[in-house]
């Protein structure tokens, strides 16, 4: 029966782990990509309304109209900001995502390393048992033809 890795067990859930953090970064990112498309279009809204008030004020408008635009405006403005702060704890949550995909990786090589230098010594004995099998053998060989001859 051939030996088993005995850190297998630990492999295993290295990789497991590796696979579930994999999945929580790629939500990460697409989280942080919704965000940013908010943002990008509330930004988008706000030049466009700003563009009209200030070809309203051109034309002339009424001070209720006038105020109404720039509360409206002030509005506008607020959830810019408040939406450019669900972006920046985004990116952080990304960034905590990546280190910790990062640091998950190390550990899956580091046991992936140990592993095949596992795999490697198995091979090396399986080698050297099959080569002295075949002295064994080559040696017995010469030593019956000997006899035969003597």
């Amino acid at each position: 029966m051939p030996e088993k890795f005995p850190l297998q067990p630990l492999l295993d859930l290295a990789n497991t782990r590796m696979d579930e953090v994999t999945r929580q970064l790629g939500e990460l990112i697409a989280s942080e990509r919704s965000d940013q498309q908010k943002l990008d279009l509330l930004r988008q809204y706000r030049n466009e309304y700003s563009q009209r008030y200030v070809e309203a004020t051109r034309e002339g408008i009424g001070p209720d109209t006038l105020r109404n635009y720039r509360a409206f405006l002030a509005r506008i403005d607020e959830a810019v900001d408040t939406q450019q702060r669900v972006v920046e704890q985004a990116r952080l949550h990304t960034t905590q995502g990546q280190r910790q995909w990062m640091a998950q990786r190390t550990k899956v090589r580091a046991f992936d390393t140990l592993s095949q230098r596992f795999q490697d010594e198995l091979a090396r004995k399986v080698t050297k048992q099959e080569q002295r099998a075949t002295d064994e053998h080559a040696s017995r060989k010469y030593r019956e033809r000997g006899e035969e001859a003597g």
